[in-house]
């Protein structure tokens, strides 16, 4: 289980928050509303009071490194830390099965990140942040910049990671989306997060 208690930095927050293994909760608010930060504290990015929790451990109590490894964050633009898009991965990932997963040509891995279209960095941003160690992933807008089929591929993808236990926190402006992908819906509105219905 997952958890948020009191987690508050600047305009947001007290927020408390649990969710299950294997649950998608959509995170919606207005451009500004704080959605991004409230991400990043959970994924100890971010100065905060308050805390999170994985299975009654507290993040406070672990190596950010640890930490992050299991509550990953996916931004809405990622930064790129190499010229070439394998170099991203770990060594041995099997590139002909991943890349296609999500519309792109299996040789792309071998391409510089500058040949790269908005689209294509979007979705490999979010590949690169799977790993075996995810218990939580947080999204912010994971698809916002997808074509349809592209987008149906990024969901696809991210209903594997629910089957295997993996919760996510979904920050989307697409209310079709997160019908499709989430079963609990909040709104951050002046800095409090409040379960909304469907």
């Amino acid at each position: 289980m997952f958890e948020l208690r009191a987690l508050r930095r600047l305009t947001v927050g007290p927020v408390d928050l649990v969710a299950g293994r294997g649950s998608c909760l959509s995170i919606m608010g207005r451009s500004g509303s704080g959605k991004s930060l409230l991400l990043r504290m959970i994924a100890d990015l971010d100065p905060h009071e308050g805390d999170a929790f994985l299975d009654g451990a507290a993040c406070a109590q672990m190596p950010a490194p640890v930490w992050r490894r299991m509550v990953t964050y996916v931004p809405a633009e990622s930064g790129w830390w190499d010229e070439r898009v394998d170099a991203h991965f770990p060594d041995g990932t099997d590139f002909t099965t991943l890349l296609p997963s999500v519309g792109i040509a299996p040789e792309a891995a071998g391409w510089p990140v500058d040949r790269l279209s908005t689209g294509e960095r979007q979705r490999l941003a979010l590949l690169r942040a799977l790993r075996p160690a995810n218990r939580v992933l947080l999204l912010d807008e994971p698809t916002s910049g997808l074509d349809p089929a592209s987008v149906q591929m990024a969901e696809e993808v991210l209903r594997q990671q629910l089957d295997r236990g993996v919760a996510i926190l979904m920050v989307t402006h697409d209310p079709q989306q997160a019908a499709r992908m989430a079963s609990r819906h909040f709104e951050l509105r002046d800095g409090m997060l409040k379960e909304r219905p469907v």
